[in-house]
């Protein structure tokens, strides 16, 4: 479960009991041996005045601490309060993942986020116990461990594209943090390793996790030559900041998600590993909301069906806000062969497929491809050269009642599609899309009210997980609305 006013009682018996619920929300600190562990850890349980709780292995870092090698806190999933928090703190954290430290440094950071360097180091200081240079250092050693154990890079390689200005800081961190030299860290992996270029590991999650529903999901939404979807695996290319990339995440015979991926620059590993968590919602805390959703006499039965549902993320924000235009208000069916035909006649080619097309080229040539009402194609080709120019901006660290708020001033958006997207983009966990056609459906078959007013009030009472609500009466929809289907109406 997610408790941020978690009192020192309750964290002490999450790790006396190693609940592995917890790993990757706060860490344990052991003053006698210097080290921090996630809460599973499988050592003794220490005595509650030989402990500290840090909520990121940063602030543990900054205290002098480091990494358990026994249950390599790096390793497990990431907090989920980055989603379930819309504060600065979470919108820090979510941009660190992504590699805007490593590409635009701490200002960058700031900027983005509207503050002063200093403001913000404050505010993360005080907040998470680190400040961003030392958050980023923390993400930095994760990199670095991720590139040891699941490829066969050499070392000089890794220290570069895990973000470090040279090859001596990555080997001090890493010690440092590990207490394990690079080479020592490399020979305790298990298995082997993939080809130079690629990465190929295991996906850390919290069970349950309903994989076959977010491979069904993309699968009715895949666009040929850009995503490729069988009933256990998703694949894709993608524009990255280096270049063109390509991954797939897929279930093995153990039911575990590994992720494989080929970059054109290493530097864009790590953002595509973090890329690939958003889309599965691999951070998601599945037993707190299953239990908030199912204590509603009336969800219990959808929830007891689909266990660990998840909210599917999107691959790119500009991306997903020009297929959520295209299809409002038309059918999954048809608004995937609108959008075919646009990534191929625009669409960058790589090998065995292409890249959806750039927002320039979308803006410039959109109108010739795009077929429907003037005005709605004009829309979609005017949001794509307003993300070109800057005057639209979509990120995952975006504010959420600013993000939305700029979008619904511009023309041809209306409140499905702005909502849509922020649940995609941003992985907010408290949407609702209540004149949705597919939810309505779902919620009529639930017993609950299908019209969008006291729809919406009934689902009020499920925050912070009106998301996983959508998500359930997607699922719940009877045959005659595709399970698949995208909603095709907004609200008014």
């Amino acid at each position: 479960m997610t408790f941020p006013g978690m009192s020192f009682d309750e964290r002490y018996r999450a790790i006396d009991a190693r609940d592995t619920r917890f790993d990757g929300q706060f860490v344990t600190a052991v003053h006698s041996s210097g080290i921090y562990c996630r809460p599973s850890c499988p050592a003794r349980t220490p005595k509650p005045h030989n402990v500290s709780f840090f909520p990121t292995s940063a602030a543990a870092h900054e205290a002098g601490f480091r990494a358990c090698k026994r249950c390599l806190p790096e390793a497990a999933p990431g907090s989920p309060a980055w989603d379930t928090r819309g504060d600065t703190a979470a919108r820090a954290m979510r941009l660190i993942a992504d590699g805007v430290v490593e590409r635009e440094g701490v200002p960058g950071l700031a900027a983005r986020l509207g503050y002063s360097s200093r403001h913000l180091t404050r505010l993360l200081a005080s907040e998470l116990g680190a400040g961003p240079l030392a958050l980023a250092r923390a993400h930095r050693a994760h990199n670095a461990r991720m590139l040891l154990v699941g490829t066969d890079l050499p070392i000089s390689d890794i220290a570069f594209s895990a973000g470090f200005a040279s090859i001596r800081q990555a080997g001090e961190t890493i010690r440092e943090v590990f207490g394990l030299t690079p080479s020592e860290l490399r020979a305790r992996r298990r298995g082997g390793a993939a080809a130079v270029g690629e990465i190929d590991l295991l996906l850390p999650h919290r069970e349950p996790m309903d994989a076959a529903g977010i491979f069904s999901w993309m699968a009715a939404r895949a666009l040929p030559g850009v995503e490729s979807v069988t009933e256990a695996s998703f694949a894709r290319h993608l524009r990255m900041p280096g270049g063109p990339a390509w991954f797939e995440v897929r279930q093995d015979s153990e039911r575990k998600l590994r992720l494989r991926a080929r970059v054109t620059h290493l530097s864009d590993l790590a953002p595509l590993v973090a890329t690939a968590r958003r889309i599965f919602d691999l951070d998601a805390d599945p037993i707190a909301i299953d239990t908030a959703l199912s204590s509603h006499p009336e969800l219990a039965p959808l929830v007891a069906w689909t266990p660990g549902i998840r909210v599917p993320g999107a691959a790119d924000p500009h991306e997903m806000l020009i297929r959520a235009m295209v299809g409002q208000q038309i059918t999954v069916v048809a608004a995937r062969t609108a959008l075919t035909a646009l990534a191929e006649a625009l669409g960058e080619p790589v090998e065995d497929g292409h890249l959806f097309p750039t927002m320039s080229a979308i803006a410039e040539h959109g109108a010739e491809v795009l077929r429907g009402p003037a005005a709605r194609i004009r829309a979609i080709t005017d949001a794509a050269a307003a993300l070109v120019d800057g005057s639209l901006t979509l990120t995952v660290g975006d504010d959420r009642g600013e993000q939305r708020a700029a979008l619904l001033a511009r023309g041809g958006i209306g409140p499905w599609t702005a909502d849509y997207v922020r649940m995609r983009v941003i992985g907010d966990p408290d949407v609702f899309l209540p004149g949705d056609v597919a939810v309505r459906a779902g919620a009529r078959s639930a017993g609950l009210p299908a019209e969008p007013k006291p729809l919406s009030a009934w689902a009020d009472r499920t925050a912070p997980w009106r998301s996983y609500l959508t998500a359930h009466l997607w699922r719940a929809a009877p045959v005659r609305v595709p399970r698949s289907r995208t909603p095709i109406k907004e609200s008014s």
